[in-house]
């Protein structure tokens, strides 16, 4: 892809980050340099590579150059501590880590791992694309994308390169991605929706803006500066920058694409991002791992359904199934199920995780070895065919004897206006089975004992959440997501707020 890329687009911009400009050029000839120098370390077709680089240009390169050996790349996220790395570096069997005396020396301790190091600023600069990439079939490996391992050890999820060009091409093409776009790159390429943003880009020729700024204010501004067309975030992300006045009171004039995935977008907040946005066509999208993409509502569809996941993306099946594995009804909950293009080969090294969640089709026969992802995911599906996120299965709470999602109850909290960021989880309790604790961080002037009234009236008794702890930020992992388990962790002092 990228060297089609650098061969049709030339000199124009491939990636753009701090006031300077890379061409496709001169990333594709980085990528050649870099692939050379693997080959010459011992990199053979099928062998996994690590990937510990600042998120930039000589990111992109070296995850292309890694694939242009045949090799596999494990890309871990720049801020993540040694430990992690070290782990999927020995879970992938890396035989190489590409990295920088730069990002090494600002670990707080050196990286143990058998992988040779191959450091980027050995690598001499390229002048040519050539030689061709290593050819590779469509269900080859070309990455393992390690989840986020909120709960447990990682997994890595084997992505072919079928899988990785399949999804490409069917979100360039509902999104109408053009070459004279600006797509701009605020989360990690470890995620697989960050690498999405790469992706479309390279795929179509768009300049790729890399803006990785951690204050909201500075990121709104430099958005606005880099004439960004194309934007992608997660919800806690939108959340912090409706906070801001520069992105919420006054559009970017040249943002015409705004998308959300990685999470459920709260009601209000859609509203919110429709309001600080008007002028963008806002696409709600819903995917993991295992599948990269799933689903996505139309934008002409989101003032009308704004808490809908939409349907199933082009050349994908999404069914909604019950415990027995016989399709739901419209308006009944169920598992999603998808099947199609998309679908990843498996989690590296653990068949029995791989069988739990890549199973036969349940309705149909299909070729042999052809399996869909039973996502852990509850939806319902509407008349119209429609979908919406319930929870997910393992995160729903049994309180008082019902199961509730701990979703529904943030959508609530949300509507209340009383706070800018909330996410509720359970916790063991002897009269309710599990008590619901809603983390809040108040907005301005908002009012604690306001939200506790306002919850009172707006949820039945199993849903009220019996306990508050109030924040100032939330905890968050690397790829943006909320960490879970900080959340649950007992707090020394402060922020406790039972519910009377």
């Amino acid at each position: 892809m990228l060297w089609d890329a650098a061969a049709r687009f030339g000199d124009r911009p491939a990636v753009l980050q701090g006031g300077s400009t890379v061409s496709y050029a001169a990333l594709g000839a980085r990528a050649a340099a870099i692939s050379r120098a693997l080959s010459r370390a011992g990199v053979e077709p099928g062998d996994r590579v690590g990937v510990f680089v600042d998120g930039g240009p000589d990111g992109i390169a070296a995850f292309f150059g890694v694939l242009a050996t045949g090799g596999v790349a494990v890309v871990a996220n720049e801020t993540l501590r040694p430990r992690q790395v070290e782990y999927m570096l020995t879970h992938a069997g890396a035989k190489v880590l590409v990295s920088t005396a730069d990002l090494l020396k600002r670990q707080p301790r050196p990286l143990a791992t058998p992988a040779r190091l191959l450091d980027l600023g050995d690598v001499p600069a390229g002048d040519t694309w050539s030689p061709p990439p290593v050819e590779r079939g469509s269900d080859d490996i070309a990455q393992l994308s390690y989840t986020s391992g909120s709960t447990g050890q990682p997994k890595g999820v084997m992505i072919s390169h079928g899988n990785l060009w399949a999804a490409m091409s069917v979100v360039t093409g509902y999104l109408g991605i053009r070459p004279d776009d600006r797509i701009a790159s605020i989360l990690p390429f470890s995620f697989v929706y960050g690498m999405s943003q790469v992706l479309c880009a390279v795929g179509t020729g768009a300049a790729l803006a890399i803006e990785r700024s951690p204050l909201p204010q500075q990121l709104a501004a430099n958005l606005r500066t880099l004439d960004v067309t194309v934007l992608a975030a997660v919800p806690p992300l939108w959340i912090r920058m409706l906070d801001v006045p520069a992105f919420r009171d006054a559009p970017l004039p040249s943002l015409r694409i705004v998308t959300n995935a990685g999470g459920h977008l709260p009601v209000e907040t859609v509203h919110a991002l429709r309001r600080a946005q008007p002028q963008a066509q806002l696409y709600l999208m819903y995917g993991l791992t295992e599948v990269l993409r799933s689903t996505y509502l139309p934008p002409e569809e989101v003032d009308r359904r704004p808490n809908s996941m939409g349907r199933a993306i082009p050349g994908a099946e999404v069914l909604v199934l019950r415990e027995d594995q016989t399709p739901c009804a419209p308006g009944e909950t169920g598992e999603l199920v998808h099947g199609g293009p998309t679908v990843t080969l498996g989690y590296w090294q653990d068949p029995e995780a791989t069988d739990r969640t890549y199973r036969p089709h349940p309705l149909r026969q299909v070729p042999n070895g052809t399996r869909v992802v039973f996502s852990g995911d509850l939806v319902r599906r509407d008349e119209a065919g429609l979908l919406y996120y319930v929870g997910r299965r393992d995160r729903l709470i049994k309180s008082l004897g019902y199961r509730v999602s701990p979703e529904e109850i943030g959508d609530v909290i949300h509507g209340s206006n009383e706070v800018v960021d909330v996410v509720v989880t359970g916790e063991p309790d002897p009269v309710r089975g599990e008590q619901i604790v809603a983390h809040v961080v108040l907005r301005p002037g908002g009012s604690l004992e306001r939200l506790k009234r306002y919850c009172g009236t707006e949820l039945p008794r199993h849903m009220q959440p019996g306990r508050y702890e109030l924040r100032d930020v939330m905890p968050r992992l690397p790829n943006g997501k909320y960490d879970l388990v900080a959340l649950r962790q007992p707090r020394v002092s402060g922020g406790h707020s039972p519910l009377p």
